[in-house]
């Protein structure tokens, strides 16, 4: 969860409540234009009571003069001390008439500032204040009662208000600390999404250049013919995971404005090529594409959606890659059935290699171990599944289900 301190941008400062005697934000334009209405309001309630003390001791006219226009100059320190302040204008409001101004904004300033257990316990020693004031200054025209009764309606009202300002601001920092996470998980997610299909291409391509090298580093006599394709397959692949890779940083590094969109992705159509290009790569690749697609000539299928097809397309490209780098050289048999309605079925097999077959081939590649990982949480999302098992005849199966509506 974030820190207060992380979300003060949002809104103004009123809002936070900060600890008592704690130096607030710098005050923003808005801030002061609240804090000098509060300010004037505060000036006219107290100059619309100065009828009320007329008549009474010279002595207590300047006193509540005084008191009055020094609580309204204090209305500048409620972002700082508003409960302090409060206490303050309630007890001398106990007393004095032109502290009234004063006291309103000082509730209304806990009310938005504190929790509802302190600012209701603010609200009740107002009203407790108030019992010793109409008993010594009753109305005539109301009595005691009267004027208590109204007391508490006026106090209760402001203590609503502030209530229902500080229900209102919160609920906006919510919803904007919502929005703020639910951005930064979508951010989060695409760059997961970038991630795996960096790890899905670049291993392809990788894995298919550590093979040629193999071979070159254990056939040193081999033909110039044989040396020469090898180089240039590996020319190639370095050419093609140096662009991709160039693509996935320029997505990760553009702004929205200067955004280019993306290349095509690979659907089922590409998966011969992608079969091809292992073959060329030295690798014994069968392909059994059950329901091709509709580049096929022979096809009379529906396509598969995009999606789909590219999710099964970097489910084999993955599996090629494992089985090139904990299998190699092993027969390699990839196929594909599924129909619209009854999903689309990837499976990979390929012979577990003996002890002494792996001492004869090229050296495994290297890995990160998360490409299963990495296929069982992209089959996840697109609402299928994926497992993989060592079959009876001692052959690795990779099968996939991708969900086709």
């Amino acid at each position: 969860m974030k820190s207060r301190t992380e979300y003060r941008w949002l809104l103004p400062s009123v809002l936070l409540g900060e600890g008592e005697g704690e130096r607030p934000a710098r005050r923003s334009t808005r801030d002061w234009i609240v804090d000098t209405a509060l300010f004037l309001s505060a000036c006219g309630l107290a100059i619309a009571s100065a009828p009320d003390i007329a008549g009474k001791p010279r002595a207590y006219v300047v006193a509540e003069q005084v008191l009055g226009a020094l609580a309204c100059a204090a209305v500048w320190l409620r972002r700082r001390w508003p409960v302090t302040l409060a206490l303050a204008t309630a007890l001398l409001g106990s007393v004095f008439t032109l502290i009234g101004g004063a006291g309103v904004v000082a509730l209304f300033t806990v009310a938005v500032h504190r929790p509802f257990k302190i600012a209701g316990s603010v609200a009740a020693f107002f009203l407790l204040t108030a019992i010793p004031y109409v008993h010594l200054w009753p109305d005539p025209d109301v009595g005691v009662w009267g004027m208590f009764l109204l007391i508490v309606a006026l106090t209760m009202m402001i203590f609503a208000w502030g209530i229902v300002v500080r229900a209102r601001r919160q609920l906006v920092i919510s919803l904007r600390a919502r929005a703020s996470a639910a951005a930064a998980e979508a951010r989060q997610l695409e760059r997961e999404r970038i991630a795996r299909e960096m790890h899905d291409v670049l291993a392809h391509r990788i894995s298919i250049l550590s093979l040629h090298a193999g071979a070159l580093e254990y056939s040193p006599g081999a033909p110039p013919e044989q040396i020469q394709r090898a180089a240039s397959a590996i020319r190639t692949s370095a050419h093609q995971a140096l662009q991709d890779l160039r693509e996935v940083i320029g997505v990760l590094r553009q702004t929205p404005e200067d955004a280019r969109p993306e290349r095509p992705q690979p659907t089922l159509a590409d998966l011969p090529a992608l079969v091809e290009e292992s073959r060329q790569a030295g690798m014994d690749v069968a392909l059994d594409l059950v329901e091709p697609a509709p580049s096929v000539p022979e096809l009379s299928v529906p396509a598969p959606p995009e999606a789909l097809g590219r999710n099964a397309y970097r489910i084999v490209q993955e599996a090629l890659t494992n089985a090139r780098k904990h299998a190699p050289g092993a027969p390699v048999t990839v196929r594909v059935t599924g129909a619209r309605g009854a999903g689309l079925t990837v499976e990979v097999a390929n012979p577990v290699p003996t002890a002494a077959h792996r001492r004869q081939t090229v050296s495994e590649i290297p890995g990160a171990g998360t490409g299963l990982i990495g296929l069982a949480e992209r089959a996840k999302l697109a609402g299928g599944r994926l497992d993989h098992h060592l079959a009876d005849e001692g052959a690795f199966v990779l099968r996939a289900w991708l969900p086709w509506s």
